[in-house]
C-alpha cells in the first residue's frame, strides 16, 4: 500500500503565530506516527517561517519511521541535512521567499547543478527524491541524474479533479509508467487530500509514498489528527482496492 508521510509544516506555522512551544511539534510527530503515519515530512525554509533548522536537528532522533526533509539545496540546507538522520532528501526548486512549492524541477537545464548534489547525498546515506512536474521527460531526466525517486507535483490534478478527474490523472500516470518503466521510485504531494487522494493513488502504479500536510492539518481541525490520520490511510487502503480491481 501507498505509504503517508505527513507533513508537520503546519504545525510549526501555528506555534511560531504565539511564540513558545505550543503546540508541541515533537509530541504531535510522535502522536502521528503513534496514529499510523509511516513518515514525517518537514520543509524548512531560510526564514525559518514554519519548521526551524533546530526543529530538523530535534525531531532527527526521534521519529521512529521515515524521516524526509525537503527543501532547496542551498549550501545551509545540505549540510543540515547531512548533520541529522534522516531516511530521505526531496529536492525543491523553491527560491527563498516562495509562499510554497509551486514548480518541479527542469532536470535537462538543471543538470549541472544537480547531478553534484545528488551524489554528494548519496554518498551520505541519503535516499534522493527529485520533485518533478508529470513529465515523462524529466522523469527520465531525473533518473538519468542519479535520483532515487520523483516526487509528482499534484497541484494541477488537485485543481481539475472535480472537472475531469481522468483528464486531470492522465499526465500523472503517463509519468507513473515512465517511472515503473524505467526504474525510478515514485512519490507524490501537494493539494492531495480526502476527496482526490483515492482515485490518484489507485490510478497510478507502483506509488510509493504521499507526503500530505495543509489538507490533513486542516482536517485535524474538524476530525481530530487521529481520526484524520485513520480517514487518510483509509483512503489509502481503498485505493490499493481499487487499483487490484
Amino acid at each position: 500500500m501507498t505509504r503517508l508521510s505527513v507533513n508537520i509544516n503546519k504545525i510549526a506555522t501555528l506555534r511560531n503565530a504565539r511564540g513558545g512551544v505550543v503546540p508541541d511539534l515533537l509530541k504531535a510527530a510522535r502522536d502521528c506516527e503513534s496514529f499510523g503515519a509511516q513518515g514525517i515530512t518537514v520543509h524548512p525554509r531560510p526564514d525559518e517561517r514554519h519548521i526551524r533548522y533546530q526543529d530538523v536537528r530535534d525531531l532527527s532522533p526521534l521519529v521512529a519511521t521515515e524521516f524526509n526533509i525537503e527543501g532547496y539545496p542551498s549550501d545551509d540546507f545540505l549540510g543540515l541535512v547531512e548533520s541529522v538522520d534522516a531516511q530521505q532528501v526531496t529536492l525543491v526548486p523553491d527560491p527563498p521567499d516562495a509562499l510554497t512549492s509551486n514548480a518541479g524541477w527542469d532536470c535537462v537545464g538543471k543538470a549541472s547543478v544537480l547531478r553534484p548534489i545528488i551524489d554528494r547525498l548519496k554518498a551520505h546515506g541519503l535516499r534522493v527524491s527529485v520533485f518533478l512536474e508529470a513529465d515523462p521527460e524529466q522523469v527520465k531526466a531525473a533518473h538519468d541524474l542519479g535520483a532515487d525517486r520523483i516526487e509528482l507535483y499534484t497541484e494541477s490534478y488537485a485543481a481539475g479533479y472535480a472537472k475531469d478527474r481522468m483528464a486531470a490523472v492522465r499526465p500523472f500516470l503517463e509519468a507513473a509508467e515512465e517511472a515503473q518503466k524505467i526504474g525510478i521510485g515514485l512519490n507524490a504531494g501537494h493539494d492531495l487530500d480526502l476527496n482526490n487522494l483515492r482515485y490518484f493513488a489507485g490510478t497510478l502504479p507502483d506509488l510509493l509514498e504521499v507526503s500530505i500536510g495543509h489538507a490533513l492539518i486542516s482536517d485535524a481541525l474538524y476530525f481530530g489528527l487521529e481520526n484524520s490520520i485513520r480517514m487518510y490511510l483509509r483512503e489509502l487502503e481503498l485505493a490499493e482496492v481499487m487499483g487490484a480491481g
